[in-house]
């Protein structure tokens, strides 16, 4: 079991991922003009938070992940309301190629800094969005390593001018960057440090 698999259960009960997740909501919605039936991807769904701040502006929601605790969880909530829309897809893009269908939006928030491979995974966004489609990333600044406990094989957060550089080289254009979060963690006894959250759009 993933370690991801491990915190499904209490995912949604953590106070911080829900602001953070309003945060992200709230900047992507001033950074991108919606249009009517747009198939949206959220990349790293996890309990799809995310998705479900944003789900009355798209027509179809789909759910990625690699994690199969975290999509039961996400599946548990799409059980109540009106939530026809969405669905599952149990993938590890990072590794796997998909040929399903295209997307008019691609999301994620705090997915792409556990990704080893940016600019191969640039490339799988592109073809999976359709032409003018979106692609947004919400991730963290560079940071100093102590966000993660321990000694965890992740980038240690982006500097975003970098990434607009890999995406322009993936055939990318438009990108905008914005500050939209600031996590306050615990890294030691009554040590509490800040790590900003920035939100990337760019175009296909």
């Amino acid at each position: 079991m993933s370690e991801f698999d491990q915190k499904a259960q209490d995912w949604d009960k953590n106070k911080m991922h829900l602001e953070r997740t309003m945060a992200v909501a709230g900047q992507l919605q001033k950074m991108v003009a919606f249009k009517p039936n747009t198939k949206a991807m959220e990349f790293g769904a996890g309990t799809g938070l995310l998705s479900f701040y944003l789900k009355d502006r798209f027509s179809e929601i789909t759910l990625m992940d690699n994690s199969r605790e975290m999509l039961n969880m996400a599946e548990q909530k799409m059980k109540t309301g009106d939530h026809s829309k969405f669905k599952t897809l149990f993938f590890n893009l990072e590794i796997e190629e998909y040929s399903g269908e295209q997307f008019d939006i691609i999301y994620s928030q705090m997915v792409l800094h556990h990704i080893k491979d940016i600019n191969t995974i640039f490339q799988k966004f592109y073809h999976l969005l359709n032409p003018g489609g979106i692609l947004a990333i919400a991730d963290l600044y560079q940071e100093d390593g102590s966000f993660h406990d321990g000694n965890m094989d992740v980038h240690k957060g982006f500097n975003p001018e970098k990434l607009k550089a890999i995406l322009l080289q993936e055939g990318f254009y438009n990108s905008k960057i914005a500050p939209c979060f600031v996590i306050r963690k615990e890294v030691s006894a009554e040590i509490i440090k800040e790590y900003p959250v920035f939100l990337m759009t760019a175009h296909r």
